[in-house]
């Protein structure tokens, strides 16, 4: 079942958004992982700053999760992770698709440019990769994330 999360699915979002970064390790840049990926200050400040998050929930229990963000006249997906004992459910997909429906206006999701299985996800769902140069000036309009981050990121578009 796909609901919107509340506050008192804090820790389980908290632990489903570290368990699912585990796919991280080793892959993005060094400097950018540590143990958590997401401390509960930073998580507490992205739904602050307005990230959704929407849960796929099976017998009582979240098993994925999937923020959406209105910016301006787009939509972003954000922290898009399931546990890793139930990827390749079809959980993402699911959620992706419920998001979907309620975006308004283009759908963007960023992501770390060597994280190729998300890449490939978002493509098989009709997404396509920016150029470089759309990435660069979609990171800056609706994404705070550091230059050394945005270089090793990419955007993909609906």
């Amino acid at each position: 079942m796909i609901r919107k999360c509340d506050e008192n699915d804090f820790e389980a979002i908290w632990e489903i958004i570290n368990d699912g970064a585990q796919a991280y390790n080793g892959v993005i840049p060094r400097g950018r992982w540590r143990k958590p990926y997401m401390s509960q200050d930073e998580l507490r400040h992205e739904i602050r700053d307005g990230v959704q998050f929407w849960g796929f929930e099976e017998d009582g229990v979240l098993t994925g999760v999937m923020g959406i963000q209105p910016v301006k006249h787009v939509t972003l997906i954000r922290h898009a992770y399931v546990r890793t004992q139930r990827q390749r459910a079809g959980i993402g997909t699911r959620l992706l698709a419920h998001l979907r429906t309620l975006a308004s206006g283009p759908v963007l999701v960023g992501t770390w440019a060597d994280a190729s299985w998300a890449i490939q996800f978002y493509q098989k769902h009709g997404f396509r990769l920016a150029p470089r140069e759309e990435k660069n000036a979609l990171l800056r309009r609706y994404w705070t994330v550091p230059d050394e981050q945005a270089a090793v990121s990419v955007v993909l578009v609906d």
